[in-house]
């Protein structure tokens, strides 16, 4: 399993890069004068990354949970100071991002990862008072405060995954179902509530189900990843040979990557990010459930959950299924904070899967003997 993992991972990461000088070279050239622009700094987040990944894969998880409450201190932290006017970046009407040089960081990213290393413990150690309504309530605090202050930025996207991915954890636990299905009734209440108190949310819905109502404004983008997959042979137009990237669809190279593969190199390059995909998630889901120790088996349900619901959300929203949430497509997309936790994320993953598979060989040796 962690060959697969290995592999699919590898190939996800090369052909992000390459698919990211691909969509952006264009847009590069007119606002940066440099068609590489993209590409550089996504190589620097890459080396960084695989700095993290590297980290994370040696790390003894034991000091994470030790110091899981500076964590989620720090990163409920930056969450606030990304909504300070100066401080805070604001790039299509969310306040999301923190300057750093010629840099940026995503709070929401981080606080993804740390809520999940989080609520693992939490759920490890008390498995059974879950079944405890005001334990359940007061356990949920740290969740609906970071949900708040991303729907602040507003972030709905980052904030729906986070949502999902602790969901997911909570149902592996001892929680009354009754209670999941109150809470499921009560979110798409908000939800909707949500939806509602913002014009260009409801924009998105309308255009989700008619992009065609608002054919150059809400429903424009949407509409130009359509044209990006109609015209295209079994191989697509070819790698770099996109159309789509010429100005027709916006900021090609970030939620809308996907669109781009499929023009240039169509069904094999939908064959080839489904069969990844499907291959990294199916192979930690695997080595979740040989996991004996709760905590790592909670960690790796919330990871791989964030994945999962990170991928559908945006394969959902390019094809048309979803409306338009703004979340990026994982190893694929532009964007540094995304790829940083995204490999911390596998860097976890790993350490417990090669852990689980010494312990199975340790076993296997034994039984021989």
């Amino acid at each position: 399993m962690i060959k697969k993992l290995t592999l699919s991972m590898t190939t996800l990461l090369i052909l992000g890069i390459v698919m990211i000088y691909s969509s952006s070279s264009v847009l590069a050239t007119f606002k940066h004068d440099n068609q590489f622009y993209y590409l550089e700094r996504q190589l620097i987040f890459l080396g960084l990354g695989l700095i993290v990944f590297s980290l994370f894969y040696r790390l003894n998880l034991k000091w994470i949970k030790d110091k899981i409450l500076y964590l989620l201190i720090g990163s409920f932290s930056l969450l606030v100071i990304v909504l300070i006017p100066g401080i805070g970046l604001l790039r299509g009407g969310s306040r999301s991002w923190i300057g750093i040089g010629a840099f940026s960081i995503q709070p929401s990213e981080i606080i993804k990862i740390v809520l999940i290393l989080y609520y693992a413990e939490l759920l490890s150690d008390n498995f059974k008072k879950t079944d405890q309504f005001f334990y359940l309530l007061k356990s949920l605090i740290p969740l609906f405060i970071a949900l708040g202050l991303i729907m602040l930025e507003p972030d709905f996207g980052s904030a729906f995954v986070i949502f999902l991915s602790i969901a997911v954890m909570y149902l592996m636990s001892n929680v009354k179902m009754k209670w999941i299905s109150y809470s499921g009734f009560l979110s798409v209440f908000l939800g909707c509530i949500l939806i509602m108190s913002a014009s260009y949310r409801l924009a998105r819905i309308k255009s989700y189900i008619d992009p065609y109502e608002d054919p150059l404004g809400s429903g424009f983008q949407i509409i130009q990843s359509f044209y990006a997959y109609i015209p295209n042979s079994f191989f697509g137009r070819g790698l770099f040979n996109s159309i789509q990237k010429y100005f027709y669809l916006p900021e090609p190279q970030t939620d809308f990557i996907f669109a781009i593969i499929v023009e240039e190199l169509g069904c094999v390059g939908i064959i080839l990010v489904f069969y990844s995909f499907y291959t990294l998630l199916t192979s930690t889901i695997k080595i979740a459930f040989q996991e004996e120790d709760k905590y790592h088996k909670y960690l790796l349900i919330g990871l791989i959950g964030s994945l999962f619901f990170q991928v559908f959300i945006n394969l959902g929203v390019v094809v048309g299924l979803i409306p338009v949430t703004g979340v990026t497509l994982p190893f694929l997309s532009y964007g540094g904070s995304s790829l940083l936790i995204t490999l911390a994320m596998m860097g976890i993953i790993f350490n417990i899967g090669s852990k689980n598979k010494l312990l199975n060989i340790k076993s296997e040796k034994r039984g021989g003997l």
